[in-house]
């Protein structure tokens, strides 16, 4: 997909044709921009194209800074308030595509996620797009900055970096934004993996053998931060929502407490049973309210536990406590070959909150996942990318 243009001089040139830039494109070239911009991969918006399998988790209904993670947490505000889920709503319906809402606040479309593309190139049109170029080199000139290619040089007072993060590099995810930032002095918050399944040790996955594919509603805290979603053992670990939420917070040598049966006191329960039906196996009667061989096997995993009646109370606690908290520590995660974003990114006291704009650095600016702000799972990240474009391309 290759729209040109034979113009080398720009009002701005636009690195990264995802769902940031190509927002921050439509809002400049609505406001009379001549903008560039430039992309290697070989078709724009593939994360938008990918994601809520297929169907795009564009955004979600209920948005505020407290769903972003980021070592500077109130730089996300601004962008936020200026352009809101209802707005992105509202140009989503201004081009009939039709959606649904599901739990969280989520809202999908009903069709392919190829209409937000679409919708987004029209908002861009008159930009000149070009997809397939490698960016080798970002300078200062003496007018703003130049941009060598693959296809030539171009040159622009203002440049935008909405390259992303280095999530998923199997679609071109790359730490381009962050050498650029490095190059002209800019901070950069380390980069991790974010929304992404966790593993474990030898001793734990021992315990997982044999539960792959088992999923069932559970809570996880770590520290102050607590998720309630779907919990899903896999044969490499840990997953589902409720673990990729948490695996935002988490780092090397954390543990995570998770409640396999969030609101209920297992204990409690046990006990009655103890006392209601002291001939049956507790295995079984666990089983009453967890999946047969997940109960099974927790059950097996506590010495001692064998009928009700012949259960001490002290084994009764130490399987209840193994349910409601469940202490694990992951020895790492799948990384950025699975992530769903990158946590860290360009430190946000180097940019404006309002502009994008690199402080020191005026004419450059770096918006969505580049920048160190990252979403939770359900539309927070798509939500950034829309407001941060748009505050950039107000800017322009």
């Amino acid at each position: 997909m290759v729209y040109t243009s034979p113009m080398s001089t720009y009002d701005a040139i636009i690195i990264g044709a995802g769902a940031a830039g190509l927002m921050c494109a439509g809002v400049a070239v609505r406001r009379g921009r001549r903008v560039l911009v430039l992309d290697h991969n070989g078709e724009v918006g593939q994360k938008i194209r990918i994601s809520g399998g297929g169907r795009s988790n564009f955004t979600n209904r209920a948005v505020s800074p407290a769903d972003y993670l980021s070592d500077n947490p109130r730089f996300c505000v601004s962008a936020l308030k200026r352009y809101t889920p209802g707005d992105f709503i509202a140009l989503v319906e201004a081009y009939g595509i039709a959606y649904h809402e599901r739990d969280h606040g989520q809202l999908f479309c009903d069709g392919s996620a190829q209409q937000v593309i679409d919708m987004l190139l029209a908002e861009a049109a008159g930009s000149d797009i070009r997809t397939g170029v490698d960016v080798s080199l970002v300078e200062r000139t003496g007018a703003g900055f130049a941009v060598d290619t693959s296809r030539g040089r171009f040159e622009a007072p203002s440049v935008v970096i909405a390259t992303g993060g280095p999530s998923i590099p199997k679609m071109g995810a790359s730490g381009f934004g962050y050498a650029v930032a490095k190059q002209f002095g800019l901070k950069v918050v380390e980069p991790r993996a974010g929304l992404v399944p966790l593993t474990f040790e030898a001793e734990t996955m021992a315990l997982l053998d044999g539960l792959s594919g088992i999923s069932l509603a559970a809570s996880a805290t770590l520290g102050k931060v607590r998720f309630a979603e779907a919990l899903l053992f896999t044969h490499r670990g840990l997953s589902g929502p409720v673990i990729l939420q948490i695996s935002s917070y988490w780092r090397k040598g954390d543990a995570i407490t998770l409640d396999l049966l969030p609101g209920v006191d297992v204990f409690a329960r046990l006990k009655q049973a103890k006392a209601d039906t002291p001939r049956k196996e507790t295995r079984t009667v666990l089983a009453q309210w967890l999946p047969t061989r997940l109960a099974h096997r927790w059950a097996d995993a506590v010495p001692s536990v064998g009928r009700l009646g012949e259960t001490p109370d002290k084994a009764l606690r130490r399987l209840a406590d193994s349910v409601n908290a469940w202490r694990v520590l992951p020895n790492g995660s799948e990384g950025m070959r699975t992530a769903e974003v990158t946590v860290g990114g360009v430190d946000t006291r180097e940019l404006s909150s309002k502009t994008m704009e690199a402080r020191t650095v005026p004419g450059l600016y770096f918006i969505g996942e580049t920048v160190d702000v990252t979403g939770h799972l359900g539309g927070f990240n798509f939500q950034w990318a829309w407001a941060s474009g748009h505050a950039c391309g107000e800017a322009l």
